[in-house]
């Protein structure tokens, strides 16, 4: 009676085009969406608006960004607007990757119950966010803040998609996170922060 080898499991490929995006953060020196997978390896971390970025590394070593984060990229924010920004996104990816889900559905090693709760710092993320947006009170700011914290496009796009002259979006943008501002100022700091 011979016993049948398993084969072993093969390692995923990790696609051309996040290998050349890994290797252009890491000359760049921007680690902020680089994170080690299960296998030791180095891939972008999904759903954030920095792994959305797009770089560009020429043959003599030169990286550019393709699409500036407007946080970074609009001069005339204030540091303040920026910190708001930033926490925004937080709460939107954090929202967005992990999301109010249910019940795990893999079965247990030792045969005991799941547990049936949704961790409370995603209950108090969403509520969080639900509070921020309502703070910004227009539909058009929570749109493009939405846009430009949470999805990582450019002011460019944003007044694209809308067919309107970028000026707007930026004010847009600007009016929004001076009302976070003011928004977190009463807020407690997040727990993922």
């Amino acid at each position: 009676m011979s016993k049948a080898k398993t084969p072993k499991p093969e390692k995923p490929k990790v696609p051309k085009e996040e290998k050349e995006q890994v290797r252009a953060r890491r000359a760049a020196g921007h680690y902020e969406a680089i994170q080690f997978d299960e296998y030791g390896r180095q891939r972008l971390t999904m759903g954030t608006a920095e792994a959305a970025r797009q770089y560009d590394l020429s043959k003599g070593g030169i990286v550019r960004v393709r699409n500036v984060d407007p946080l970074k990229g609009i001069s005339s924010l204030s540091a303040k607007q920026r910190e708001a920004g930033q926490r925004y996104r937080a709460d939107f990816e954090l929202a967005a990757r992990e999301g109010l889900k249910g019940a795990s559905t893999d079965i247990r090693v030792d045969g005991g119950g799941t547990g049936l709760s949704v961790p409370a710092r995603l209950i108090d993320n969403h509520k969080i966010l639900a509070d921020a947006r309502k703070a910004l009170v227009y539909p058009e700011i929570i749109s493009v803040l939405n846009a430009v914290c949470g999805l990582g496009m450019s002011i460019k796009e944003i007044a694209e998609r809308e067919k309107v002259v970028r000026d707007i979006p930026v004010q847009l943008l600007r009016m929004g996170l001076e009302r976070l501002v003011m928004h977190y100022r009463e807020e407690p700091a997040s727990r993922h922060s």
